[in-house]
């Protein structure tokens, strides 16, 4: 009987499989939105480009403290000013370029202009006060964004600070999906006796994409080792990776194991995991092959804790997000002690008495997908661990 794989030694084994794309894309700033950056970004000059106003107010030297001083010129953003004439201050406006000359701004706020028009200024006043200096934001030859991180909106406008319009961004990861069983209907048509509607297809697709994936759905494979080869070998000439729900248990209809031993090579089988233990995994061609479980929340799980990291990898991203467990109090009991595998159960944050606690889904369920709909984490659970109202647990949250 082959014994099963513990779930931190099967992510280190698809850490050790999972190659980053090597092909690069050119995209315009605005199309750069998830994608992720090819190679590191650096400044080719400084922002601000020179030193710059704080605020509205009046540049001075502080050598003509003392006494009310005539306004020599008026500075707006944007305008390039004259060194600052003695014995005068500069009325300035927030961005507005400093002056040659003057070594600090003071806010309107403690300025007086008399009817001379000379501004008299209140209280102390520094050198370097409410002045931005040149390159305070970004040095010349700063690596602005490093490579491997996906692009966010601040990423994009950080980088039309310095100027940059174009990027060099990773491929999207071509992702091939397929979903087996004679079982499976669409939503919209009509459901037949002994049917079920294929929900795998609609929370997997969406997860993919929402990860930057370009997705090629092939849709429901038939239930025969002929279909499913001809499926997996056609997937294969396009796709980086073909993932799949449904026909990787061991029963006499489940062709997935059996259809990627014949096409390609599969090295993995069960691991200790509740749900998602029928996980496999290989190689078809030159593409990575996922098999998920068909039961719907196994898949789900199985792809949170295994396979988004493993997608995440094979793009290339530098900065691959670990699981984030936070220490939670329990507001339920859970018992399984003879339980050899590591369970994860869906929850929910709730507060009682001013604190955050976690409610647990009542029906735990492998086919029960309202249980990951309605939770917004997981519990992760040690081999045999029991769990009582109060107690400590391993929360790890969807998002």
């Amino acid at each position: 009987m082959q014994s099963f794989l513990d779930v931190n030694a099967m992510r280190a084994w698809l850490d050790a499989r999972a190659t980053a794309l090597a092909e690069r894309d050119a995209v315009q700033l605005l199309a750069g939105l998830g994608r992720i950056l090819a190679e590191d970004v650096v400044s080719t000059l400084n922002v601000p480009p020179h030193d710059n106003s704080a605020m509205d107010g009046y540049a001075i030297s502080l050598a003509e403290l003392g006494q009310p001083l005539p306004i020599s010129q008026r500075i707006p953003a944007g305008v390039v000013p004259k060194p600052l004439a003695q014995g005068t201050v500069a009325r300035i406006f927030t961005g507005a370029p400093i002056p040659v000359g003057a070594d600090a701004v003071v806010m309107q706020e403690v300025c007086t202009v008399g009817e001379d028009g000379r501004v008299a200024i209140e209280g102390e006043v520094k050198e370097g006060q409410n002045i931005r200096r040149a390159g305070s934001d970004i040095a010349t030859g700063a690596v602005v964004v490093p490579a491997g991180k996906r692009l966010t909106p601040a990423d994009l406008g950080l980088l039309a600070s310095i100027g940059v319009a174009e990027v060099s961004v990773v491929r999207p990861l071509r992702v091939a999906v397929f979903f087996t069983g004679d079982e499976l209907t669409e939503p919209g048509e009509t459901l037949a006796e002994g049917k079920i509607y294929n929900s795998n297809r609609y929370w997997l697709t969406p997860l993919l994409l929402e990860l930057g994936c370009e997705v090629t759905d092939l849709g429901i494979v038939p239930d025969s080792l002929e279909a499913t080869r001809e499926a997996l070998t056609d997937a294969a000439d396009f796709a980086d990776v073909i993932v799949t729900c449904g026909g990787v248990s061991v029963g006499e209809e489940d062709h997935v194991k059996a259809a990627v031993e014949a096409v390609g090579e599969l090295h993995l089988w069960k691991i200790a995991i509740k749900p998602g233990k029928p996980f496999a995994f290989g190689r078809v061609g030159a593409a990575d092959f996922v098999g998920l479980p068909g039961n719907p929340v196994s898949g789900y799980v199985t792809f949170h804790v295994f396979v988004r990291r493993f997608i995440e990898q094979r793009q290339g991203l530098a900065e691959v997000r670990e699981p984030t467990v936070i220490k939670l109090k329990a507001a339920f009991e859970w018992s399984r002690a003879d339980s050899k595998r590591e369970e994860y159960l869906r929850v929910k944050r709730a507060v009682e008495n001013g604190e955050t606690v976690l409610a647990r889904f009542a029906n735990q369920n492998s086919g029960v997908l309202s249980s990951c709909a309605w939770a917004d984490g997981l519990v992760r659970l040690a081999p045999g661990q029991t769990v009582a109202p109060g107690d400590w647990v391993d929360y790890l949250p969807f998002e």
